[in-house]
């Protein structure tokens, strides 16, 4: 019995004996670990791992050989293996519905370093531009467009992507939208405040038009914008081509965005001013440097009395297409170019889509015009000549006048000179005594006789 007893005790006192070099052993594997002529680099990173920094190796590692170092393999290893290790101190991913793949897989190596990095923060082994890592599995590709966006040029991918999961695709932090407003907060701004909003801003995310990474053309478009804007505008892209008569304007540098705002606007067409002062931007100044020069229409309309209908709300669309047209000065129909333009079915059906069908149709009649002498239509007699009808361009101002019906003060050009009309309006009719005639009246009432 007394040497059983010997034996026991002797046993317990070794076991503690043992658990007491144990203990002191992983209590100094930091101060050996990092002392030594084996992992003297590991503390002195700039930036260390907790452990690391707090001199407790044993937290990760885990001795499983007496002797160490061994010839050949290891002496240590570690207490878990793969993320299960991170994961002792680290809160686990892996519960949103995206997550990174090197995380999906355990790979927390393929970023960090677990010891401790002389970059940047996060055990990271770059500083602040991330390019260099995340590109060592991403396509390198995404950045060496003509125009790279700010983040992506300087490295800072994770203003963009969460590194380790996210509830958005391409693990976002946000919803798209949201994420480029984050930013562009002039953008949110303007949306919100603007009546008309592009459908492709509505209904679709930035990346519809815009290249996150970098892009070929400005603006980080995802190609030049009128081939971007023709993908959807693409019957305005057709009319435009086929057009015998180009607007310029779809041939600056400019495109589309000449007169368009690409995202929200306080006006209809997505337009950047209102729409007369749109056209004027181009049409309201002297340009003697092009053969065809533009027409200066602010000048020619500055201080009128009387403006044409359209002019006077301010849509010069109702005229012209300010895309292309097959017809001259863009209009959308056929108007007589020259001052001679006998009247036949359909050659003024353009100014008759405003004005009566009837005007010009009958040498007679007592209602579809006050320009008559008693019962004759003195438009009729105008423009009826086979030869000589007048266009309308002979008397009327095509924009704006001082005088009523937008007659013309100084006159149609015709060759070297412009001919004055010299029109003086009566209660009932009136008289004019142009350069291509003698003086003659007329009364509505009471007919003047010129047969007499």
């Amino acid at each position: 019995m007394r040497c059983s007893f010997r034996i026991v005790k002797i046993t317990v006192l070794s076991c503690l004996m043992i658990l007491t070099s144990l203990f002191f052993i992983a209590d100094s594997f930091a101060e050996t670990c990092t002392t030594s002529d084996c992992h003297a680099d590991i503390s002195q990173m700039v930036n260390n791992h907790s452990p690391v920094a707090e001199g407790d190796c044993s937290s990760c590692h885990e001795q499983v050989q007496e002797q160490h170092p061994l010839e050949k393999g290891s002496s240590f290893q570690l207490v878990e293996t793969g993320s299960k290790l991170c994961y002792q101190c680290h809160d686990k991913f892996g519960r949103k519905l995206t997550v990174h793949s090197p995380v999906a897989e355990g790979g927390c190596l393929d970023c960090h370093n677990p010891h401790g990095s002389n970059a940047g923060r996060y055990l990271l082994p770059v500083d602040h531009n991330l390019t260099e890592l995340c590109t060592q599995c991403h396509d390198s590709e995404l950045f060496t467009n003509k125009v790279v966006h700010g983040p992506a040029a300087s490295g800072a991918c994770t203003q963009c992507h969460n590194p380790h999961e996210a509830n958005q695709p391409k693990l976002l932090n946000k919803k798209p939208q949201e994420l480029c407003t984050g930013c562009h907060v002039e953008f949110a701004e303007g949306m919100a405040n603007s009546p008309v909003v592009h459908a492709a801003v509505k209904e679709s995310s930035c990346t519809a038009c815009h290249n996150p990474h970098s892009a070929p053309a400005a603006k980080l478009l995802q190609k030049d914008i009128e081939s971007l804007c023709m993908d959807c505008h693409g019957d305005v892209g057709r009319m435009a081509q086929k057009a015998k008569v180009k607007h310029a304007a779809l041939y600056r540098p400019e495109k589309c965005s000449a007169c368009h705002a690409a995202h929200f606007s306080q006006y209809p067409a997505l337009l950047s001013m209102p729409e007369q002062d749109v056209c004027l931007s181009c049409h309201g100044q002297d340009d003697y440097s092009k053969s065809k020069p533009l027409n200066n229409i602010a000048k020619e309309i500055e201080g009128k009395a009387l403006l044409h209908g359209p002019l006077q709300d301010g849509n010069c669309s109702a005229c012209h297409n300010p895309h292309g047209s097959d017809h001259t000065r863009l209009l959308k129909g056929a108007y007589p170019k020259g001052f001679y333009q006998p009247y036949t079915k359909g050659s003024y059906d353009f100014c008759l889509e405003c004005h009566d069908k009837n005007l010009l149709r009958f040498a007679e009649t007592t209602i579809y015009t006050d320009f008559r002498n008693g019962k004759q239509n003195l438009h009729f007699l105008h423009v009826s000549d086979k030869y000589k009808g007048r266009s309308c361009r002979a008397c009327h101002e095509p924009h704006a006048a001082d005088l009523k019906k937008l007659m013309s003060e100084k006159g149609t050009k015709f060759g070297d000179w412009r001919i004055p009309t010299r029109f003086i309006k009566t209660e009932t009719g009136g008289s004019c005594s142009p350069g291509c005639h003698q003086t003659y009246e007329y009364d509505r009432d009471t007919p003047v006789d010129y047969q007499k």
